[in-house]
């Protein structure tokens, strides 16, 4: 699917950042793409762009007003809807990624049609995938894998992405979540795909390509995490990864949202991950490990980075720090011709 920009991000009554993580995703790693924030009385959120009204923003040139927020149960409010068909009426697309669909909505779906604008529902994809072939593709691809859920994989792919542009290399971020979609304007919310079809899927999204261009594709849960290790098995088999980057916040307790799981070490996943990858792709290397320090102490982080080195002996990084290390690494491993 392709989303048109500029966005407006609508962020509703929301009262944390942690409920509007989607519209402070776009509007940190895509800043141009955001002409600004729409925020209903009550909210206490501000992403630090311009307030716009629904007329301001569309005059401006506003192509599609997304909605950036999550609340309990991922339903559209009730109060949301005028706003919404409103937005349809002078000429917005929609796009949500919540978990109830803008499609499903009967005033949003007939003023849609009336007005020939388009609703994008991105956790729901609507092609038709095939089953996965298996098949070697042309071009390279690296997959940023977890030991658990939530702990930077997406944030990992774009930074190295980023800076990897930024060296010359030719290079795609491609999204597997609703959050990266928005970021990309394009991709497949791989955990609404179909089991049979998430490898597939992955195939499709990341196609053959020229010889040295690195497809950086999002991962998503952890084969460690009881709930969603089957759409990462999927992932690692349809994206056949030349390379993988270990994602891990350090000290985290147990597994996201399961306490009588405890998380595995950074060995035991780098092992199980690059078995389960060598099905697809025999050659598979681990280039690197992400850490999310964000709840360290800034004066400790590059020192802690440093001792994971020479523990661990892989390039070892925080993608809000420096990436630089890894993309060294994929040039000196793959004699990259940037």
């Amino acid at each position: 699917m392709q989303i048109q920009t500029p966005y407006l991000l609508f962020l509703g009554d929301a009262q944390d950042l942690l409920s509007a993580k989607t519209a402070f995703g776009i509007a940190y790693w895509r800043p141009e793409k955001c002409m600004g924030q729409l925020r209903l009385p009550g909210c206490k959120v501000d992403l630090k762009i311009q307030d716009l009204s629904l007329e301001e923003a569309f005059q401006k040139g506003a192509k599609t007003l997304i909605i950036g927020v999550a609340n309990r149960g991922g339903i559209i409010s009730p109060e949301w809807i005028p706003i919404l068909q409103k937005a349809l009426v002078l000429g917005y697309d929609l796009a949500s990624g919540l978990h109830q669909r803008l499609n499903d909505i009967v005033e949003l779906k007939e003023t849609a049609q009336l007005h020939k604008r388009f609703l994008f529902d991105v956790r729901h994809p609507q092609e038709d995938f095939q089953v996965a072939t298996g098949l070697k593709r042309t071009g390279k691809r690296l997959l940023t894998v977890g030991t658990d859920c939530s702990v930077g994989k997406m944030f990992t792919s774009l930074a190295l992405a980023r800076d990897m542009k930024e060296k010359g290399f030719s290079v795609d971020f491609r999204a597997t979540g609703q959050t990266g979609i928005f970021i990309a304007s394009s991709g497949v919310s791989i955990d609404a795909v179909i089991s049979d079809f998430v490898a597939g899927a992955t195939e499709t999204l990341s196609p053959n390509n020229q010889e040295n261009h690195w497809d950086i594709i999002e991962g998503q849960g952890s084969l460690f995490h009881p709930s969603f290790a089957a759409v990462t098995l999927g992932l690692i088999h349809g994206s056949q990864p030349d390379a993988i980057i270990m994602c891990h916040e350090p000290n985290r307790p147990h597994m996201r949202g399961l306490p009588h799981f405890m998380l595995p070490s950074i060995e035991e996943c780098i092992d199980l991950n690059l078995k389960a990858a060598r099905l697809t792709n025999p050659n598979v290397e681990c280039v690197g490990i992400s850490f999310n320090t964000s709840l360290m102490p800034v004066s400790e982080r590059l020192s802690f980075l440093e001792n994971m080195e020479k523990k661990y002996n892989y390039p070892c990084i925080d993608p809000t720090i420096d990436t630089m290390s890894i993309v060294d690494r994929l040039k000196q491993s793959y004699k990259v011709a940037c």
